[in-house]
């Protein structure tokens, strides 16, 4: 039995693990890459028109409700339009796979309208539902109205001030998996985990992407809304999930490590390269920035953080994907840690019974503690300042990015604590009021890399912190200060962190000198807005250059396509990007390539907003090869790159890259060696 036939065999697990022809051999050619998702089947006319009809009457509802302006409104809609926009991609993409997907679709709008008939009474009926409730959140990246379900325990009370635990669970992959069948099962199915007295979140993290990049925002901004809407307790928050879920809650775990009370990682995948040889048999032949740029997400590079978060990882003791934790349970051991792995005897790809009791008793006793609030001591690995913080610790600069840095830092007797760093320019240290361990009459030193420092007292109000830098060989006290640009955190690139938070896609009105390019452009634009609808379930923003208004500017990440003569923007920022235009080369440096056929892409602050990014020609960077295995689902490319055109677009790339790099900490070209 080949391996594609052993996995295909095995049960996936988890609310909505319904895998469709993913894996295996066959997705490993990049000149035969299947459509993801998949086109579904003709709606018969009957169930279309049946369905349209409820549609519009639904629509007409959500019309009349946002021409209201009183206060309640807005915060509720969400949950009404969730159920509608499902409906409406299901039809109009073809997204529906059987019969039971056509009654599903029935369901939601159904939903969908009595939830509208009753906001537009002014009640809201499924806020102070229990057991199975679906709601909806306005998502800060593209405005779309995004679901999460819940399950709400019985013993839930709607006044009070208790307050009850929280677990994440992340569902499987589901290629077939999209509106409609996830809330239509949020709307029927408990799910894989069911503890007491606990509200389990689950989130649909934008389709199938391991909860990384907008789906790892997703999760943020469910759990948030969740927060907003029910008695969270925001010490007793678990990150749980399976198969992709799994790897969605490795990654959750290292990289917001303070997060949460405990992890559960269940099968999945822990990082890329490996994975990939062992479980997708795929030969890898990667760019040197690709290598680099695989540690946004491989999580063994983060394992120290794991010091801070308890975790109780569970794989199937013949389970191909065993090997995410067996990854993770070596760079533990490597760490000095020893990580729980808890095994299911002769389980494949499934949770053993046994097993999931064992992770409720541990997951339980741990929720007991809840989420420690000042360890004494911190360990804290990352590669970049996207991921820089946990606890009292705040990484603000880092020698070079995608270099490994690390800080391990304790709290020791007297005032004093120690530092030690690597790769590491900046720190705050910061302690949260009622928390101070010091005496208040002293101040604190901080030895940092052995140069003692002296930080000040704590504060009355039972706080304290201190913010330091390294200037050469030196560390002072408070922020680095100087002109200029610097890496931060939320704008260290690489290019696909423009479209984790707020984005504006900026369409040319103009004519390019440039026919392949102006050509190629806009095919890449379009390419980004299709993409970004199928792949992160999102409508990407587009604007004209010319109606461009400075609130836009104010608010979002800008992605700009063209050249200076196509595209206005582009023309206005060009002398203020080290990578852009001069005469008919486009300029890098001391180098320079034909305009005519070659373009850059770019992540940069933005000119005439430094606290956002500009992004010149390119979406998110990852292509249709990479939808076939969730752990190719990473950044392709760096901070910057030159195209040449010639070469056309294919599933892997834009064209051919003739060059690409990250910029410095100074966001500036690096010198050639």
């Amino acid at each position: 039995m080949n391996l594609r036939s052993a996995f295909s065999a095995m049960m996936l697990v988890g609310l909505l693990a319904v895998s469709a022809r993913a894996d295996g051999p066959q997705d490993n050619i990049p000149d035969n890459v299947r459509q993801v998702p998949a086109v579904g089947i003709e709606v018969p006319a009957a169930d279309r028109s049946e369905i349209e009809a409820s549609l519009g009457k639904l629509d007409e509802a959500i019309a009349a409700l946002q021409k209201r302006r009183d206060a309640r409104t807005p915060r509720f809609l969400p949950d009404v339009e969730v159920f509608s926009r499902a409906v409406h991609q299901g039809l109009a993409y073809q997204e529906l796979y059987s019969k039971g997907d056509i009654a599903g679709a029935k369901r939601v709008v159904a939903e969908g309208l009595s939830r509208a008939e009753a906001l537009l009474k002014g009640e809201t009926p499924w806020a102070t539902q229990k057991g199975l409730v679906v709601r909806g959140f306005r998502s800060k990246i593209d405005g779309t109205v995004q679901p999460y379900g819940l399950v709400i325990p019985e013993s839930y009370t709607f006044s009070g001030k208790s307050q009850y635990r929280l677990d994440l669970w992340f569902h499987g992959r589901g290629e077939r998996t999209c509106e409609v069948q996830f809330i239509a099962g949020r709307m029927s199915q408990v799910g894989q985990i069911s503890p007491q007295d606990t509200i389990v979140l689950h989130s649909y993290g934008r389709y199938s992407n391991a909860f990384k990049f907008a789906g790892e925002i997703d999760v943020l901004e469910g759990l948030a809304h969740a927060q907003q809407n029910y008695r969270v307790d925001e010490d007793r928050v678990a990150v749980r999930g399976f198969s992709m879920g799994g790897a969605g809650c490795w990654q959750m775990a290292v990289h917001y490590p303070d997060l949460f009370f405990a992890a559960n990682p269940g099968a999945g995948f822990s990082e890329t390269p490996e994975f990939l040889k062992f479980f997708q048999k795929e030969t890898l032949n990667p760019t040197w920035y690709e290598k680099k740029l695989w540690q946004m997400y491989d999580c063994d590079g983060y394992v120290a953080n794991l010091r801070q978060l308890p975790t109780v990882a569970y794989s199937g003791e013949n389970d191909t994907q065993k090997q995410a934790a067996d990854i993770m349970e070596a760079a533990a051991a490597n760490e000095g840690l020893r990580l729980t792995h808890l095994i299911g005897p002769k389980m494949g790809h499934s949770i053993h019974k046994d097993s999931m009791v064992e992770i409720e008793r541990q997951l339980s006793h741990l929720a007991e503690r809840g989420r420690r609030k000042l360890p004494r001591e911190i360990h804290f690995a990352t590669p970049t300042l996207k991921y820089n913080r946990t606890n009292w610790l705040t990484v603000t600069g880092l020698g070079e990015h995608w270099v490994p840095a690390r800080v391990d830092a304790t709290i020791g007797r007297g005032n004093k604590i120690t530092v030690d760093t690597k790769n590491v320019t900046g720190l705050k240290l910061d302690i949260a009021p009622g928390w101070n361990p010091f005496a208040l009459d002293a101040a604190v030193t901080v030895v940092v890399d052995g140069q003692e420092i002296a930080c000040g007292k704590p504060s009355t109000s039972q706080d304290w912190n201190c913010e330091l830098h390294r200037d050469g060989k030196s560390w002072k006290l408070g922020a680095a200060t100087g002109e200029g640009l610097r890496k931060t955190h939320d704008l260290q690139g690489p290019v696909d962190d423009a479209f984790m938070d707020s984005f504006l896609v900026v369409r040319p009105t103009g004519t390019s000198k440039h026919e392949a390019v102006d050509k190629w452009a806009r095919s890449e634009l379009d390419h980004l807005v299709a993409q970004w609808r199928q792949q992160f379930r999102g409508d990407a923003r587009v604007k004209d250059d010319s109606a461009v208004t400075e609130a836009d500017i104010a608010t979002h990440n800008l992605i700009l396509f063209g050249d200076p003569d196509s595209n206005k923007l582009i023309g206005r920022l060009n002398a203020k990007l080290p990578v852009g235009w001069s005469g008919d080369k486009v300029k890098v440096g001391d180098a320079g390539y034909d305009a005519e056929h070659h373009a850059p892409i770019l992540i940069y602050p933005n000119p005439e907003n430094p606290s956002r990014y500009v992004v010149l020609n390119s979406g998110f960077t990852y292509r249709e090869f990479a939808y076939l295995n969730n752990a190719r689902q990473v950044p392709k490319i760096p901070d910057w790159a030159v195209v040449d055109v010639r070469t056309p677009a294919d599933s892997l790339w834009p064209g051919k890259l003739v060059a690409a790099d990250f910029f410095d900490e100074s966001w500036q070209i690096k010198p050639t060696p």
